[in-house]
């Protein structure tokens, strides 16, 4: 039996895409590779990447952790994702 390769599917829009970018972002503004934000949370680094492209959604604990080692609230992120959702709530707060 030969074994099929399991292929990722890229969302190109929708919520978990939203949130994988506003985490790189975030990640980016901080300075730090995808490499040293898995070592400090404890994460995979290519856990990290699923997230940031949107194919892997984080639970809500993932969410914390990731956050609290980036510096910032966790709602702030989710925030950020609901703006690329809808441009619109960018100039509500």
């Amino acid at each position: 039996m030969v074994q099929r390769r399991r292929s990722h599917i890229h969302p190109r829009t929708g919520p978990e895409k939203a949130l994988g970018l506003a985490l790189c972002e975030v990640r980016r503004e901080r300075g730090m590779s995808q490499e040293e934000l898995a070592l400090e949370s404890g994460f995979d680094r290519t856990y990290i990447s699923l997230l940031e492209r949107g194919v892997q959604s984080p639970t809500l604990r993932t969410l914390l952790k990731l956050s609290e080692v980036l510096g910032i609230r966790a709602s702030e992120i989710v925030r950020q994702a609901e703006v690329r959702l809808d441009p619109k709530l960018a100039d509500k707060r």
